[in-house]
């Protein structure tokens, strides 16, 4: 397993400067969190390509409209839904240019019962969706986010179980604290459809630090990953208040490759 750094770390750093911030360091790997839909053409990504090298993987994409998917994606407005497809098969075409197999997806912030479509409607929006995109050349990963429906084990469970094969999943271990959930349950409902991670730390007081600051076990949250089938790569992802400066963050980085890369 190699250990990367999403540019959402930097956020609002502009997003070129962030990658030129990582390739310089010989950051393996990293996650792209694009902002303006100027930065997902065909000639950002060429710009892309030129800071990055071979040796230089971008594992995912992290699309600006992520708080928007419960409108765009999963509201009662179906036509709305069809037309956002269309939208995100340019964040599909956008990864495929710059290596990237994966997506993000938030979803739907509003729970079945509460205003929100049925779980089997969720289910056959993201497969259409997924089959849209993946013909672009990325598929979407549902990640768990707090807040929203996906917070909950049961419903990535009832999603996978659903779904099967047709399933990716992006695994987060602060938004797994931050929802009250245990990380481990979530890790667990997500089964062999893990296909990314963003990895950080935690303790009894903060919900989100740079790895090695807090208590997570990583020796065991990544061994029952491992033990489901996980082949990928996971990248750093905090917020901007969780470290001083790229010096910083870059301890994490070597801290994690050094220490788990063998797994």
């Amino acid at each position: 397993m190699k250990f990367g750094i999403s540019t959402a770390c930097f956020y609002p750093e502009d997003l070129l400067k962030s990658i030129e911030m990582l390739a310089e360091k010989n950051v393996c790997c990293m996650e792209l969190f694009v902002n303006t839909i100027g930065e997902v053409t065909k000639e950002f990504a060429k710009t892309v390509n030129s800071i990055t090298s071979s040796n230089i993987k971008i594992t995912s994409v992290h699309p600006f409209t992520s708080g928007y998917e419960n409108i765009l994606l999963f509201s009662d407005y179906y036509r709305r839904f069809e037309e956002s497809v269309d939208f995100y098969k340019r964040y599909s075409e956008f990864a495929y240019r710059v290596g990237a197999g994966i997506v993000v997806l938030h979803g739907d912030k509003r729970f079945e019962g509460k205003g929100g479509i049925p779980d089997g409607e969720y289910f056959e929006r993201y497969y259409k969706l997924r089959e849209a995109m993946k013909k672009e050349g990325a598929f979407p990963a549902q990640e768990n986010v707090n807040l929203f429906r996906s917070q909950s084990p049961a419903f990535i469970e009832k999603m996978r179980k659903y779904l099967g094969n047709d399933v990716d999943f992006v695994f987060d271990i602060k938004q797994a604290v931050r929802s009250k959930n245990n990380p481990f349950e979530m890790c667990r409902a997500m089964g062999n459809r893990i296909a990314h991670m963003h990895i950080n730390d935690n303790d009894s007081y903060n919900d989100c630090l740079l790895p090695g600051r807090g208590t997570m076990g990583y020796e065991k949250i990544l061994g029952m990953m491992c033990s489901q089938g996980y082949r990928g790569n996971a990248v750093i992802e905090v917020y901007r208040k969780n470290f001083e400066d790229i010096d910083d963050i870059m301890k994490s980085y070597r801290m994690l490759n050094s220490s788990f890369s063998n797994l």
